[in-house]
């Protein structure tokens, strides 16, 4: 193993007497209290530390926004609404779970391309803010607004022409279905003065998942121009400027942790210019797996260990079914692993190359590929770290008919 590549050590969740714990149980202790394997756990302290530790070096003035579809798990969501400024959804299911929470409708926002009119209607009944995709979808929300006697909150969600540099998913520039093309932006603005819609300010969401700071940096600049130049159009006020978020994890050998000190120094050189140009405006930062991804673990449990060929298989009752992502079907292009390590055995004497698969009956399921793991037998608990986001709820739980993986917090 000399030479290659490593995960960065995952020092967030201790160790002791050789036993990972998570949110101070020994997992061994939490396998027995949640019942059975597998499990996803999260450690509501680790969600706590991370946003104060944001909150420590982002200005104040800069606003914290969730993003539920990282992790809607209503607990965690609970969890969090305690913890930032503001809640994302992008669907009536997620809406549901942010309005559970207690949260002040006017701190949520509702973004995605294809919103029905019964989530419309839903989302301004409730008094929430609707990122308007469309020309269309403007129409639509204007025609409910009057239906339901009620001027709806919107922001305008622009497609701008840069995208977020070095992302591992890009959501801005080019031709894409979110948003409104910036170029077009102007007409739009003057169609919502026309219906006369409680307009909020603009959502510009250019890219997910970056560990460059530079790049992070560039397209905050970028979007923050834009939200500038477009207020001129505006038909009141830009009360909220939301743009997205885009600080990625580490999930792979090799990955260099994301530096927060250059985006906090920029973002607080830019809030004097942006407040000078919009006086009543709020900057909002919008991140999911930044908040959360870290705090989680998937846990299976050996059932099986093989030799086929000289290779050792651990074989466990978790896989790709629960977390998708992990076992590198979600959008990896080569397939790197997930730090994974064996969790009642962190300290290991002996250890050596083994292949962690699931019970799915295809070769996609695998959640290590030849890694250095501790000598594991049948019963062990195999751990997955970074498993806070996109997890279940971006998996293929009912294939092949397996139990669905609980989730706890602790």
């Amino acid at each position: 193993m000399t030479g290659k590549p490593r995960h960065i050590p995952h020092a967030q969740f201790p160790i002791v007497d050789d036993v990972l714990q998570v949110g101070g149980i020994p997992l061994t202790r939490l396998a027995q209290r949640v019942g059975r394997t597998p499990f996803f756990a999260y450690d509501r302290g680790l969600l706590t530390q991370r946003v104060r530790e944001l909150r420590a070096q982002l200005p104040q003035a800069v606003a914290l926004h969730y993003s539920i579809k990282a992790n809607p798990m209503p607990a965690l969501v609970q969890h969090m609404a305690q913890l930032v400024d503001g809640l994302d959804v992008a669907s009536a299911g997620e809406l549901k779970i942010a309005l559970d929470t207690g949260k002040a409708p006017e701190s949520i926002s509702f973004a995605g391309p294809a919103k029905g009119e019964s989530e419309l209607a839903q989302a301004i009944a409730a008094g929430v803010c609707l990122n308007i995709e469309s020309e269309r979808e403007l129409a639509r929300v204007a025609r409910l607004g009057d239906a339901l006697g009620i001027a709806p909150r919107v922001a305008l969600r622009v497609n701008p022409e840069f995208e977020l540099k070095s992302s591992g998913m890009k959501m801005g520039g080019g031709a894409k279905p979110f948003g409104v093309d910036a170029e077009e932006a102007p007409r739009v603005l003057r169609d919502i003065a026309a219906l006369g819609l409680d307009f909020h300010g603009f959502h510009i969401f250019s890219g997910s998942q970056s560990l460059r700071a530079d790049a992070i940096v560039e397209a905050q600049s970028r979007s923050i121009e834009l939200g500038i130049r477009l207020a001129v159009e505006a038909p009141l006020a830009v009360r909220q400027l939301n743009i997205g978020g885009g600080f990625g994890i580490p999930y792979f050998p090799g990955d260099v942790r994301l530096d927060l000190a250059p985006i906090a120094l920029h973002l607080q050189d830019w809030l004097p210019r942006l407040q000078a140009a919009l006086p009543q405006v709020r900057l909002a930062l919008e991140l999911g797996r930044y908040l959360v991804g870290e705090s989680g673990v998937y846990v299976a449990r050996v059932i099986d260990r093989k030799m086929s060929r000289g290779e050792v298989f651990l074989v466990t009752d978790g896989g790709m079914h629960h977390h998708l992502a992990a076992s590198g079907n979600l959008g990896q292009i080569i397939r790197k692993n997930y730090p994974v390590a064996v969790g009642n055995r962190m300290a290991p004497v002996d250890s050596g190359p083994a292949s962690v698969t699931g019970p799915l009956c295809t070769p996609l399921d695998v959640l290590a590929d030849r890694m250095e793991l501790a000598h594991a037998q049948v019963d062990d608990l195999i751990v997955v770290f970074q498993s806070g986001a996109y997890g279940p709820s971006a998996s293929p739980a009912g294939f092949l008919g397996h139990p669905a993986a609980l989730e706890v917090l602790v």
